[in-house]
Formats: C-alpha cells, structure tokens, sequence
C-alpha cells in the first residue's frame, strides 16, 4: 500500500495571524496522528510574511509533543546556513526525546531573499559545494562513524543516544538526487514545485545508490500539491487560491498572505496569467476523492516514490482538514477511532 505523509509550509491565510496558522499546523499534525499518515514534515522560509514557518527544528519539537505516533520531520533544514554539528546535535536531542519519530530532511536551498540569506551567514564564509561534505558529517555525527581522519573524529554530538533520525535529502533537481545516492541517504523530490526531470531524477538515484551508515538500501518520496473536495468543482474552486498564490510568488509579488477563494476568484487575471494557471495545475491534483487517488496513483509510479507527501495548502482550515480526511479515506488508511 502506497504511504502517505503530509507536507506543511503553515501559509498565514488571509485574515488570520501567524499564531493561527501555526495551531492550525498543530491541529493539523493532530489529525493526521488520527488518520494514519506516515510523516508530517515543516519547512524552513525565511523574511515571509505569508509562511509562518522560519525554525522547522522548534515547530516540530512542538508537534512530536503534541502527537504520539506520526514521525515528524524537517522538509527541510537549509543546511548550507548552518553548521553541520550544531544541526546533528537539535535533531539528536529530538531523537532522544521522541525515539524513533524523527526525521532529518535537508536541502541545499536558501529558504529566502538573498538579504535573509546574507543575514544568516554574516560574518562566516559559506559556500554551496560544501554542502555534500556537510551531509557526510551529519551521518557521522549522527551515527558516531567520522573517520579517523576528520579534524572532528573525537567530537561527540550530545546527546549520545542508540538510535537516529532518518536522513533524507530533498531536492527538485537531478544534482540532489546524485548526491543522496553517493552519499546513502533517502531522497525527497519536490514534485509540486513544477521542475522538469523528476523521474530522471529518481532513476538516477535508485540505479546509483551506494549503500551507507544511513541506508542499506535506496528510500524514495514525492512532494505532492493535492487538494480534494466532494465534488470537482468545489476542488477547482478551493485551488483556486493556490493559483493566485504561486502566480504572484513567481513573479517576485508576495502577497503577504494566502488568499481566500473570494479574494483568487475576484482578482483581474490576465490572458497570461491564467494560460500560466493552466500549465501549473497540469503538476497538481485537484479533483473529488476517486479521481485525486487515481492521480496520486499515478505520480507514485513515474516518480517510482515509495511514499508520497501531501500538500494541501486551502484557505479555509474546515476545508483543508476535510481534505485530508477524504484522502485518507480513499486510501482505506487505518488509523485511530
């Protein structure tokens, strides 16, 4: 049976505060403990004002709390900011507080402006290529393996603790894909952004997987934007709000929040604008259950995903909880009465 997790950015809807949209997350990640999703991974942004979500590593130190068996998960920290020690050192204390639950999901991204970016890596000389090395010496923090060799090899990361987070490296490229296979690590694409050469992507990761301290085996999933309603047409009208939002991102024209469906219905589109509309949602699900299952279905297969994170970003939380619940149902997951 195909796993489903679920994705959240904690967009601030239209209306509402930072504070809501984060009980929201915390509602949210409620519900899918109930409903048996597998994961529920938060992501890093930074200087947005629609994204409530800056320190993954503290919101889901909150909602494995607040939860008692979904994993949670960092989807993902933006490791080039960071040192690797002081990254292995927050999620080895999560591990040691919620055994077992853990998930460590990197990326190279920045997560913000260019003015974000500098401010997190001021006075520090940071540089991209690094990142591959970086990773490495998460593993052998995590896992108490550095070689010998290493400037660091005597270097504990505290807690020292028998078990670990799980490592994933999320990417939307094939450059991502090539380094979690040299490196033994899971991997995460990030099929709901729209880049091209996801299944080259995966194929390239599968056939050149190196077995390492982190896996013995290649671990695949997909990032998945889907929104599921009772009927068609009121999927198409809830999505409706995800159109506008990601038009205006693209553009460099944050709207400062996520709007409501009057506010994306309403809003004076262009002949371009919504020919780019079309092509989007030719990467996203939207559509009544059966047909959102048939579709995800069919995503896992190109992608060659073993599981699949959801997505759902709808103004109204009614309606949001509602669709992953119908999800949940379609796929007959079992989770608690």
């Amino acid at each position: 049976m195909l796993k489903l997790g679920i994705l959240d950015q904690s967009q601030i809807a239209e209306g509402r505060t930072a504070s809501d949209a984060l009980k929201e997350t915390t509602r949210l990640a409620q519900e899918a403990d109930r409903l048996g999703f597998t994961r529920y991974w938060v992501s890093e942004h930074h200087a947005s004002k629609s994204l409530a979500h800056s320190s993954p590593e503290v919101l889901l130190a909150h909602l494995a709390a607040v939860t008692s068996r979904i994993r949670v998960g960092s989807g993902g920290i933006m490791l080039p900011h960071y040192s690797a020690y002081k990254v292995a050192e927050n999620f080895r204390l999560l591990e040691a507080l919620h055994p077992g639950r853990i998930d460590l999901g990197l990326g190279r991204a920045p997560g913000g402006m260019p003015l974000a970016t500098r401010a997190l890596q001021a006075d520090k000389y940071v540089s991209i290529d690094r990142y591959p090395d970086q990773v490495a010496d998460i593993a052998g923090y995590l896992h108490e393996t550095m070689p010998p060799e290493h400037p660091f090899a005597a270097l504990q990361a505290s807690p020292s603790i028998p078990t670990a987070p799980e490592v994933w490296l999320l990417g939307s490229s094939g450059e991502s894909a090539r380094i979690a296979a040299k490196q033994g690590a899971a991997f995460g694409f990030a099929q709901f952004f729209g880049s091209p050469g996801g299944e080259e992507a995966m194929r390239h990761y599968k056939k050149h997987f190196q077995p390492s301290v982190l896996n013995d085996k290649p671990r695949t999933l997909a990032a998945v934007l889907a929104v599921c309603a009772d009927t068609e047409e009121e999927a198409n009208k809830l999505a409706s709000s995800t159109d506008l939002y990601f038009l205006r991102l693209e553009r460099g024209l944050e709207l400062g929040f996520f709007p409501s469906v009057d506010t994306a219905l309403n809003y004076p589109y262009t002949e371009y604008d919504l020919a780019r509309i079309k092509e989007r949602r030719e990467r996203r699900i939207v559509g009544n259950p059966e047909q959102v299952k048939r579709r995800l279905h069919a995503v896992a297969e190109a992608y060659s995903a073993d599981e699949l994170l959801i997505v759902s970003p709808i103004h109204n939380f009614g309606a949001r909880l509602h669709s992953y619940r119908l999800i949940a149902g379609a796929f007959g997951m079992k989770g608690e009465e």
